[in-house]
C-alpha cells in the first residue's frame, strides 16, 4: 500500500504522523511513504532522515493526498484537506468529531473511511492511542497553569510550589484517568497541594496507592465539584467520555465565585472542553479572561513538545498503522479494537458515541461496509 504523511497545518502545531524509524518500518513491510516536504522539520525531522529511512518526498500536501490510500496524519483534518479526501482514502489520524461537525460533515461529503486515534480501544476497556498524548497533555497542563498564575501573564501572582512559609497553590484535577494521573504527578512533584475529583471508587484507590496520601481524592458530585472549584487557584479538567462531548462541569455561574486571577486549564477541549466558559485557543494565543478567570484552553497542548509528542505518539499507532497498510480495512475484520475507532465510512457515522453526539444516525460499519 502507498503511505502518506502530510504536514500538519493546524496552527501551532508541530508534530509528524511518521517519525523515520517508523517509515523505515512501513517499508520494510513492503510499503510506499510519501512525505510531505518539511512534514518532520518541526519536530527535528529533516527530509533527508526520511529518504534513508526509505521514504519519497512529496512537493506538496497535493501530491501526497493523490498519490497514496493510506494517510497517516496528528491532528484533524483542516477545510483544505477534506477537499483532497476521496472514497479511496483511509485516514487514521486524531478526529475529534463530536463538538465539530463542520469537520464531521466534511469527513462525510468526502466519502473516506476515517479511523480516530481517539476511539481505538484494547483489551482492557482503555484507549491505547489517546493515552500517549494523555500522559503529554496532563504533564504540560501543570506547567502552562504555573506559568498562567504569574501576574505578568493575567494569574493572580502565585508560585505554584510556594516556599518555607508561605503555602503553594491548590490544585482541583477534576478526572483522575491518564490527563488527570499525569496532572497530579506533576503538580504534587512540585510541591502544590492537590485534589482529584474522580466517579471511579477503584481508580481512587489506585490514586491513592500510587501517590501514597500525597494527593488527596475525592468523590465527584455536584457538590464536591464545587466546593474544590470555589477553594483551587488552579482547575484542570481532565474528563472524558470517549467519542462524545465532554461534560460541562464547571458552570458560568462559579466563576464569579472563584478566586480573582485563578486558572481553569481544559485539557478536554479536544472533546467541546468540561468549563461552560472554554473556548479553544492557541499556544500563539493561549489564554483569556471571564469574570476575573484565566482560562487556558489550547486545543493541541502536546504540539507545545512536538519532538516527543510524535515519539510517544508513532510507538502506539505503529503496529496499528502497519496492520492497516497490510490489510486495508479487512484488519477492522481481524481487530474488533482498531474497528472502534472507525468514526466515518462511505458518507456514514460508524461510531455510537459520535453519531449521538452529532445528533446524526449510528450505522453498523460492517453493515456499510458489506
Amino acid at each position: 500500500m502507498r503511505v502518506g504523511v502530510p504536514r500538519e497545518i493546524k496552527p501551532g502545531e508541530h508534530r509528524v504522523g511518521l517519525t523515520p524509524t517508523a517509515v523505515r518500518e512501513y517499508v520494510a513491510r513492503g510499503h510506499e511513504v510519501l512525505v510531505e516536504a518539511g512534514a518532520g522539520l518541526g519536530a527535528g525531522y529533516a527530509d533527508e532522515a526520511y529518504q534513508r529511512a526509505g521514504a519519497q518526498i512529496a512537493p506538496d500536501a497535493a501530491a501526497v493526498f493523490a498519490g497514496v490510500q493510506l494517510i497517516v496524519k496528528v491532528k484533524e483534518p483542516q477545510p483544505e484537506e477534506w477537499a483532497r479526501l476521496t472514497p479511496d482514502h483511509i485516514l487514521f489520524t486524531y478526529l475529534h468529531l463530536a463538538p465539530d461537525p463542520r469537520q464531521a460533515q466534511g469527513l462525510l461529503d468526502s466519502g473516506c473511511a476515517a479511523i480516530a486515534y481517539e476511539t481505538v480501544t484494547d483489551a482492557a476497556g482503555g484507549l491505547p492511542l489517546l493515552a500517549p498524548m494523555s500522559e503529554v497533555a496532563g504533564r504540560i497542563a501543570v506547567f502552562s497553569a504555573g506559568e498562567t498564575l504569574l501576574k505578568h501573564n493575567g494569574g493572580m501572582g502565585l508560585l505554584l510550589s510556594g516556599v518555607p512559609g508561605v503555602p503553594p497553590a491548590r490544585i482541583c484535577v477534576l478526572g483522575g484517568g491518564v490527563v488527570g494521573m499525569n496532572a497530579a504527578r506533576m503538580a504534587a512533584g512540585l510541591g502544590a497541594e492537590v485534589v482529584v475529583l474522580e466517579r471511579s471508587i477503584p481508580r481512587m484507590r489506585v490514586l491513592d496507592d500510587m501517590f501514597l496520601g500525597r494527593i488527596l481524592t475525592r468523590y465527584s458530585t455536584l457538590d464536591a465539584v464545587e466546593e474544590e472549584v470555589l477553594k483551587a487557584d488552579v482547575v484542570i479538567g481532565a474528563v472524558l467520555t470517549a467519542g462524545a462531548a465532554a461534560p460541562k462541569l464547571v458552570r458560568r455561574e462559579h466563576l464569579s465565585r472563584m478566586k480573582r486571577g485563578s486558572v481553569l486549564v481544559d485539557v478536554s477541549i479536544d472533546q467541546g472542553g468540561c468549563f461552560e466558559t472554554s473556548r479553544p485557543t492557541t499556544h500563539a494565543d493561549p489564554t483569556y479572561v471571564v469574570d476575573g478567570v484565566v482560562h487556558y484552553c489550547v486545543a493541541n497542548m502536546p504540539g507545545a513538545a512536538p519532538r516527543t509528542s510524535s515519539d510517544a505518539l508513532v510507538h502506539a499507532t505503529l503496529s496499528f498503522g502497519l496492520d492497516l497498510a497490510d490489510r486495508g480495512l479487512d484488519a477492522l475484520i481481524r481487530d474488533r479494537h482498531l474497528a472502534k475507532g472507525l468514526n466515518v465510512l462511505k458518507g456514514e457515522v460508524t461510531h455510537p458515541a459520535v453519531a449521538g453526539a452529532l445528533d446524526k444516525p449510528f450505522v453498523d460499519p460492517f453493515g456499510v461496509w458489506a
